[in-house]
């Protein structure tokens, strides 16, 4: 595992917002509730999946999608660390992809100088039918990235993820093992998957991996009826939650101690006890030897 000298205290936000089908007033909120976060005191300030856009029909989102150096609430995204000098953690913007039809589910992170220091692209597709009706296939809207990604801040190191990511926890380790002491996990959870497995998956890919987690969420209604959970959290690295944002909009704010990190390690040291181990084969293969 690479160790990360850095360490120190930090306040971290993470912004819940209702993202509509038009960026105009999804910037607007962006850059009042960042705002407002900075007053409050953060110095790292994260925003849900999607913060652009979500727009339900696919021929309508193809026309107001834009490719990433003409996105606007990325160039708003830049100007707005450059004002209030926060670490902006754009958690996922819709972005054309070079080459494709498909989008790119991209997640951003900017200095406070304005800069882009890191890019990452949603891995692990949500295509599922859950009871009810609801229908979700993500990968006929957005191209799979194929990238794991790391980014230093001032306390620590980065890992970041999307959402549905959450679900694949050797994501998380390997992310772990490469140095990471935080995490993000922006998204637009649904209302039925939040209620059954929203905080026990984050608390575990925290308590599992030794790091501070931050999911900053979609909440509310959006377009044509979408509904997503909320509840932005803050995970310390003993799976405490730190800060729950519940189903309204707004933010949440937590102190973030980094030396947490080394002391839940030290309690739990299970990031030094992986071993190699054959892959297992079903019960028949092995009757037939």
């Amino acid at each position: 595992m690479s160790a990360n000298p850095l360490g120190g205290s930090f306040r971290a936000a993470c912004i819940q917002m209702t993202t509509g089908r038009d960026m105009a007033p999804n910037i607007e909120t962006v850059a009042r509730m960042t705002r407002e976060a900075r007053s409050a005191g953060a110095d790292l300030v994260m925003t849900p999946e999607v913060c652009n856009i979500i727009e339900p029909n696919r021929q309508a989102q193809l026309g107001k999608v834009r490719f990433e150096g003409e996105d606007p609430m990325l160039a708003a995204g830049r100007d707005l660390a450059r004002e209030t000098g926060v670490w902006l953690l754009l958690g996922s913007l819709a972005v054309r992809a070079e080459g494709e039809e498909r989008l790119a589910n991209r997640s951003i992170l900017l200095s406070p100088k304005g800069e882009i220091v890191a890019r990452y692209d949603k891995i692990h597709m949500f295509d599922v039918d859950l009871a009810g009706g609801e229908s979700y296939r993500e990968s006929n809207r957005f191209r799979p990235g194929e990238q794991a990604v790391l980014a230093d801040l001032p306390w620590g190191r980065l890992g970041m993820t999307i959402c549905y990511d959450m679900r694949f926890a050797y994501l998380y380790r390997a992310l772990a093992h490469a140095g990471a002491t935080l995490l993000s996990v922006p998204a637009a959870f649904t209302v039925p998957t939040g209620r059954a497995h929203w905080h026990v998956l984050l608390r575990a890919r925290a308590i599992e991996t030794g790091c501070f987690l931050f999911a900053p969420a979609q909440t509310g209604e959006h377009a044509e009826g979408r509904r997503t959970y909320g509840h932005s959290l803050i995970v310390s690295p003993w799976g405490e939650v730190l800060a729950d944002g519940g189903e309204e909009l707004g933010f949440v704010l937590a102190e973030i101690d980094m030396a947490k990190v080394a002391e839940a390690r030290r309690m739990v040291p299970a990031l030094g006890h992986d071993r190699p181990f054959a892959s297992a084969e079903a019960p028949a293969a092995r009757a037939a030897e």
